[in-house]
């Protein structure tokens, strides 16, 4: 195996558990924790991801399938890059800010409200195995 392909692995594993801090018993992520994580409020959280307030706001819509989709894309992104940005916060303010001029110069945030996350993480993944960006 290359050590590209080791530290993917390994950047997998760790996204994977930080991804899963937020999930409850149920299987749901709670949007309440991730929220308190990055400092925002349920309304701030929802615009990141591209939903609307309420969204966030309801138990019974925070559980519906392109809510938890849309957080989850969301926590693996952050996740994959905390490591290189140097820390949580930075891989937000990455996440939320910086265009990538391979994806048509948007951010990944904006990728993610799209609906396009596949994008963001096939780039993170042409990053991982050594392209340039």
């Amino acid at each position: 195996m290359t050590v590209a392909i080791k530290d993917r692995k390994r950047a997998d594993e760790g996204s994977a558990g930080f991804v899963t801090s937020f999930i409850d018993k149920g299987g749901i992520v709670d949007v309440e924790r991730v929220a308190d994580r990055f400092r925002m409020t349920k309304g701030q959280l929802a615009e990141t991801i591209g939903l609307g307030a309420a969204t966030v706001s309801k138990a019974d819509r925070r559980a519906a399938p392109r809510t938890q989709s849309r957080v989850r894309e969301m926590l693996e992104i952050v996740a994959r890059v905390r490591d290189w940005a140097g820390g949580e916060t930075q891989a937000m303010a990455w996440y939320r800010s910086q265009p990538i001029p391979a994806l048509d110069g948007r951010t990944p945030e904006a990728l993610v409200k799209a609906g396009e996350a596949g994008a963001v993480r096939d780039y993170l993944d042409h990053l991982a195995l050594g392209g340039f960006a």
